[in-house]
């Protein structure tokens, strides 16, 4: 009987659980579902009364809209071309940083760290003028480089990586391989690589969503249109006398598709990628 009573009680819990996630994904993907009515509606249902909560058949339509408008599809590359480079490298760079932080010893080691989380305290918004005019003495105005190079050395990356490899690289299996003869970085290429995927999917998946939706630094750099990224190309469409906001949600929404996609790629890669740690 006591057993009984027990698996109901956590099963009433459980019951609870599920329903209060249940309530919690469905406020987090209704925004989604509300800018594809828009997208899929005439620009009057954006302030209809009672507010339209149903799709309507102009999605194909809007979308040519915005096709007429901006280079959709060029800007779709820019910001895939910049978000997988500024991936790319914060995960080589932030992995590099971490494992040294995490297992070297060296005169200053705990300034340079403390130094560099200090940074991220710092609103990005401060640095907009000295880094316009670094980058306008290097050349690099309206280039994707001058894009991206600001995004290489991530704070939060470097946390992360630090944290991770301490917990779960054992320094005993790095002397280990010091006795036998590896170098630093045959160490990091060999053994602390396959330990920290799951580190680096879950990076990842920040990196390059942060990248994405950046705006205010690439509107300031970009001027040329053949170099503008989708959030600085969408930002064009909002700037006619008479907004047609079935237009813009229709730009929004399949900016959006893209970056869901990569999500739950990096998403299944990150569940694999644990089992595969655990298993090395």
């Amino acid at each position: 009987m006591i057993k009984l009573e027990k698996s109901r009680k956590l099963s009433g819990g459980k019951l609870l659980v599920y329903v209060f996630l249940s309530l919690a994904a469905l406020l987090s993907l209704f925004p989604f579902y509300w800018m594809f009515v828009m997208a899929t509606s005439p620009s009057s249902a954006y302030n209809s009364i009672p507010p339209t909560i149903t799709p309507g058949s102009l999605l194909v339509e809007n979308f040519k809209k915005v096709l007429n408008q901006i280079d959709f599809f060029q800007s779709m590359w820019n910001s895939f071309v910049i978000c997988g480079v500024v991936t790319l490298v914060v995960l080589f760079i932030s992995s590099l940083a971490g494992f040294a932080f995490a297992k070297f010893r060296f005169r200053g080691k705990n300034i340079f760290f403390a130094a560099i989380l200090l940074t991220m305290i710092i609103p990005p918004q401060l640095g907009l003028i000295p880094q316009y005019f670094l980058i306008s003495k290097a050349g690099l105005l309206d280039t994707l480089p001058g894009v991206m190079i600001l995004f290489f050395l991530n704070p939060l990356g470097i946390f992360l990586m630090r944290q991770y490899i301490s917990e779960s690289v054992p320094d005993e299996l790095i002397e280990a391989a010091k006795l036998d003869g590896c170098s630093n970085f045959r160490i990091y290429r060999s053994i602390v690589l396959p330990i920290i995927l799951p580190a680096f999917a879950t990076l990842g998946i920040i990196v390059f969503t942060a990248a994405w939706g950046e705006f205010l630094w690439q509107f300031t750099v970009l001027r040329d249109p053949e170099n503008y990224t989708i959030q600085v190309a969408l930002a064009q469409l909002s700037n006619t006398r008479n907004v047609d906001f079935g237009m813009i949600m229709s730009g929004v929404f399949w900016a959006t598709v893209p970056l869901l996609v990569v999500f739950l790629f990096f998403n299944r890669l990150f569940i694999s990628s644990i089992t595969d740690g655990s298993v090395k």
